[in-house]
């Protein structure tokens, strides 16, 4: 039976806040129509930062990347490997593919690069380092040929350590540009900026609804919500750790849900304690707090299929498992973000270094799709060729046949006519198809 221990005041629901779409459409049709002079204005209103022009010069970009400590450098340097690597090996596991289905019958498919990529990496709040790794890094893997990045100046000024991570994985245009101008300039393009073909990258509610709206003019990633957490453990692990973990995440925003799953009351009991008395130290306990108390959840049930049922359900965005067996929810579980197996694991290593994409699905979007990978930034496009008379003609005849079972005159002639041409005036045509010639 499956009991609440905690319950959340409050539900994200998935949807967008019709006040935000106003105020993100009419900020959209600014930056279109305006331009270079709409971003600038809309800059200097929400982020109080004012120049000529947004894209940082060479200048300013190296000093950015000499800006940083020894230990910075190599820090970043290691985090931007292991990224690199593992995109790297996720791309060589696809293959460009071509078949003969049947004699004379060539199929294929050719996995084709994005060419334009605009990223967008957060930074009002926090300095998203890792989002440069993730969006940038993962582009330039996948092969794209020209990856721009916007992030917005941090407490009104140029963030040097963004910038060095957006230069170091490889931007060819870095601007120092956030919100929901960023989003427009690099969908619509202006004086300045060559449009990009798709959008990447997490942001606050008015970015996120940006790239929502834009889609279909440009592609996007995925639509992202608020950060998410579940933890999903048994007795093997204590209340502090599991504590901690929902509160390392809950740090995001005060709309960041924590849920906790499990099959002991006494883990529930003690993670409610910890998080008590974490929330009294945690120097972000203000949002933390504020997160927790209106959308955490305990979970308690009764069995490991209970538990693979309620994650499911949940279908959190990241999902750490901490039980005596974690590889039964990497076999059995089906909806979630990203798995971190184990206690040595956890959503932060995820989140900076690990080497996994940290742009995952939120809102239940975990139900029908993965997170950001290389693989998003590729077109997997098919051709066909046919290479003899006979294999025209035989596939000629079974279109020509199915397309007058649809009613389509004019695409049973195309296949009509290969069949004149390349088998012969015996091939009869499909009954009730009307030749342009006899």
């Amino acid at each position: 039976m499956i009991r609440h221990i905690k319950t959340a005041k409050a539900s994200n629901g998935g949807g967008s806040d019709a006040a935000v779409t106003k105020a993100v459409e009419t900020l959209l049709a600014k930056v279109e129509s305006g331009g270079d002079k709409a971003v600038r204005e809309l800059s200097v209103q929400f982020d109080k930062f004012d120049r000529e022009s947004y894209r940082l010069s060479k200048e300013e970009i190296s000093t950015a990347v000499n800006s940083l400590t020894k230990q910075e450098r190599e820090d970043l340097d290691f985090a931007q490997d292991q990224i690199r690597r593992f995109a790297q090996a996720q791309k060589d596991s696809l293959k460009d593919l071509e078949i003969e289905t049947i004699p004379g019958v060539v199929l294929g498919h050719r996995n084709v690069p994005v060419q334009n990529v605009g990223c967008y990496v957060p930074g009002g709040k926090y300095p998203l380092l890792a989002s440069a790794h993730m969006t940038v890094l993962t582009a330039r893997v996948a092969g794209c040929e020209r990856v721009i990045t916007c992030a917005p100046p941090f407490k009104g000024q140029i963030s040097n350590k963004i910038v060095a991570a957006q230069a170091l994985a490889g931007a060819d245009e870095i601007y120092s540009l956030g919100g929901v101008q960023a989003i427009a300039a690099m969908a619509y393009g202006t004086e300045t900026i060559q449009p990009v073909d798709m959008l990447a990258g997490p942001g606050n509610a008015y970015v996120a609804e940006a790239k929502r709206l834009l889609f279909g003019k440009v592609g996007i990633d995925l639509f992202a919500g608020p950060t998410e957490t579940l933890v999903i453990a048994d007795d093997s692990v204590d209340g502090e750790i599991v504590a901690t973990d929902l509160l390392g995440q809950a740090e995001h925003g005060a709309n960041s849900p924590a849920v906790l799953i499990t099959n002991s009351e006494k883990l529930a009991r003690d993670t409610l304690h910890e998080i008590e008395r974490l929330l009294k130290i945690l120097p972000t306990s203000a949002i933390a707090s504020q997160a927790w108390a209106d959308y955490g959840e305990i979970i308690l049930c009764d069995s490991l299929e209970e538990m693979v049922a309620e994650a499911d359900r949940v279908a959190s965005e990241h999902v750490q498992v901490m039980t005596r067996d974690p590889d039964y929810f990497l076999n059995n579980m089906t909806n979630y973000g990203a798995l971190f197996l184990g206690a040595r694991t956890n959503v932060a290593f995820g989140d900076k270094v690990i080497g996994t994409n940290h742009t995952l699905p939120t809102n239940r979007a975990a139900r029908y799709t993965g997170g950001l990978w290389v693989g998003k930034f590729l077109k997997t496009c098919t051709y066909q060729r046919i290479e003899t008379d006979e294999a025209s003609a035989l596939i000629g005849g079974y279109t020509s046949r199915l397309c007058i079972m649809e009613g389509f005159a004019g695409h049973a002639e195309q296949a009509n006519i290969r069949v004149r041409r390349y088998g012969g005036r015996n091939i009869p045509y499909a009954e009730g198809a009307s030749p342009v010639r006899a």
